[in-house]
């Protein structure tokens, strides 16, 4: 089994922390040690370093290096660009296919976020792989909903077709994206939606065979690529590669289009940390609902705000339900239920050409 760490986000979102030299994986935004330093430390029980590969950028791979000493520096792999998921899974589906045979399991997954229980998550990984590894399929885990989310995309069951050690799979019956609160409403109500996780696992043949069925350009390509694995000219065929790839994510090119696809019911405590406001549900909180990262702060009448700053006194009076966050160059105000939108900050920098502030 190999495990894919996908690791080249900027997490816009969390912006103004976040950016492109320091993105959401490579932040403390729990505790003392990174989202991917987490991520590591959580999978690093299943399989051997040199079987865990980490797809990132040339703006990040140096700083992920430091933080996964363990893992050998060739299986750090920088993209030339940023093309979404379904080329970064490509990229690894070859790297593995050409290191040993077509039947290796691969588990992929984001570098970013947050699972409580680690032990329950290892042992669905562990069982997913087993019945990916016996059945021509393309299994992705769903999250067990605790609440109406309007941050995740969905994925709706249809038929029970295993079940074990309680973990049951199901075939897929359709993807949602990211619904408004009335349809998000609906989908828990109905009992059969589950989050969509971004955690996929499958065999490297099986994934081949989606891409060659599905985004077959790209299918010929990760040939190309494969023949070029540990050959001097490997980077250079990857190059070529990107420069005339489309961005595409998996779920869009492969996983919403495939007639293959299954469905692992997890029950492990996961939060992909998609916004500041999803920091502040989990962070704890002082009488009054305020989480305080400051070394002093006077609140007077403030309730249910997240407050960040690392240098700063903090003031507020008579505020309620905010997020502020400030760093050296940035200050970041926003509504809490409008911290998804702070992406919206980050596509304006880039049109107004503010690379400073990125």
């Amino acid at each position: 089994m190999y495990i894919i760490l996908m690791a080249g986000g900027v997490g816009t979102r969390f912006w103004p922390m976040s950016r492109k030299t320091r993105p959401k994986q490579l932040l403390h935004i729990v505790g003392t040690k990174s989202m991917l330093r987490l991520t590591y430390e959580r999978i690093a029980t299943l399989v051997k370093p040199e079987q865990i590969l980490v797809i990132t950028n040339q703006d990040q791979k140096s700083q992920i290096v430091k933080q996964l000493p363990e893992v050998p520096a060739e299986n750090i792999i920088a993209e030339p660009s940023g093309l979404n998921t379904a080329p970064c899974v490509a990229l690894a589906s070859a790297i593995v296919s050409a290191r040993g045979n077509d039947r290796e399991v691969m588990v992929v997954l984001p570098a970013d976020h947050l699972v409580a229980d680690a032990e329950n998550f290892q042992r669905t990984i562990q069982i997913g792989a087993k019945y990916a590894a016996k059945n021509e399929c393309l299994l992705t885990l769903g999250i067990h909903p605790r609440s109406p989310e309007t941050g995740y995309g969905y994925i709706q069951m249809n038929r029970k077709i295993f079940e074990q050690e309680g973990k049951e799979f199901y075939h897929v019956k359709t993807f949602a994206e990211k619904p408004n609160l009335e349809t998000a409403v609906l989908f828990l109500k109905s009992g059969d939606f589950l989050w969509n996780s971004g955690i996929f696992i499958w065999s490297v043949q099986s994934i081949i065979q989606a891409f060659q069925e599905h985004l077959p350009e790209l299918g010929i390509d990760l040939i190309k690529i494969r023949e070029a694995v540990g050959q001097a000219n490997f980077d250079e065929v990857v190059n070529d590669v990107y420069s005339r790839t489309k961005s595409v994510s998996i779920d869009y090119g492969i996983m919403e289009v495939a007639k293959k696809v299954c469905v692992l019911k997890a029950n492990f405590d996961w939060n992909d940390l998609g916004s500041w406001e999803a920091v502040y549900n989990i962070s704890p909180a002082d009488s009054h609902g305020n989480v305080v990262h400051s070394k002093v702060h006077v609140l007077i009448n403030a309730k249910n705000n997240y407050f960040y700053s690392q240098k700063k006194l903090i003031a507020a009076v008579n505020i309620e339900g905010l997020i502020v966050v400030e760093m050296d160059d940035a200050l970041l105000i926003c509504k809490k239920e409008d911290s998804q939108e702070v992406k919206a900050v980050v596509d304006q920098l880039n049109r107004k050409g503010m690379s400073s502030y990125l």
